[in-house]
């Protein structure tokens, strides 16, 4: 499940990058929406955010985007709650039912404040993924792991978002903790920037691999942004077929 940062370099282009995805093998896009202040996001995707958010970027904008690449590939939206609650979560969540969104990642909603958020996701059939850590406890991965919708996003290790030299020795372990209580697949992101990284989590037990910092990087650095994270998308996917 490749990243994509919904308006970066700029709106159109994100568009064609998502559709690139989809043609070199994404099985689902992440599409982010743009934040001032993305607590979980490391540099990359940070800066990424705020040259979306400089150019344009809205949220109306971004969930035409997501419009778009659902005619073709899943899409799950990872949003701040800030986002969410300017809009009201009642009419967020109708706006993602409108633009035939699958799921939605809210990075910094607490899971003990998440219930009204669940039952808002769940009238419209839309996937809640909530995020585990390796340091989240085991009363709260069996309650967490009983809600999730769609995947449980399982964070690789503690920290931000970004590559990363290697996969941590103890993803297994971490894999198979969380897939023992839920029922739903387990997704891993945070640090996987390699097909060879991508193809370690897929061999740790992950059902999905989640790629985020690598993808934006090229996105930001080549002169052909569409052409280049086709070409990386294609190597993971190759990668871990």
């Amino acid at each position: 499940m490749p990243y994509l940062m919904g308006g970066f370099p700029d709106l159109q282009t994100s568009r064609e990058i998502g559709l690139a995805y989809a043609d070199a093998g994404a099985d689902l896009v992440e599409l982010g929406v743009p934040f001032s202040d993305p607590l979980a996001d490391g540099p990359v995707i940070h800066a990424a955010g705020t040259a979306a958010l400089r150019a344009g970027a809205t949220l109306p904008a971004v969930l035409e985007v997501a419009r778009t690449l659902a005619e073709h590939v899943p899409v799950v939206v990872m949003c701040y709650s800030n986002v969410i609650l300017a809009r009201g979560l009642e009419r967020f969540a109708d706006a993602l039912l409108a633009c035939s969104v699958s799921g939605l990642i809210v990075p910094d909603l607490p899971f003990e404040e998440a219930q009204d958020t669940f039952r808002a996701c769940e009238a419209r059939a839309l996937a809640l993924v909530p995020l585990v850590a390796p340091t989240t406890r085991e009363e709260r991965l069996a309650a967490i792991g009983a809600r999730a919708r769609g995947f449980l996003y399982t964070v690789a290790l503690t920290g931000t978002t970004g590559e990363r030299a290697g996969v941590d020795s103890g993803l297994a372990a971490v894999v198979a903790r969380t897939a023992a209580h839920t029922e739903v697949p387990v997704a891993v992101g945070f640090g996987i920037g390699t097909p060879a990284q991508a193809a370690a989590a897929a061999g740790a037990g992950a059902d999905g691999v989640i790629v985020g910092s690598r993808l934006v990087r090229a996105a930001g650095e080549a002169e052909d942004p569409v052409k280049a994270v086709a070409e990386l998308v294609r190597e993971f996917s190759m990668a871990l077929r």
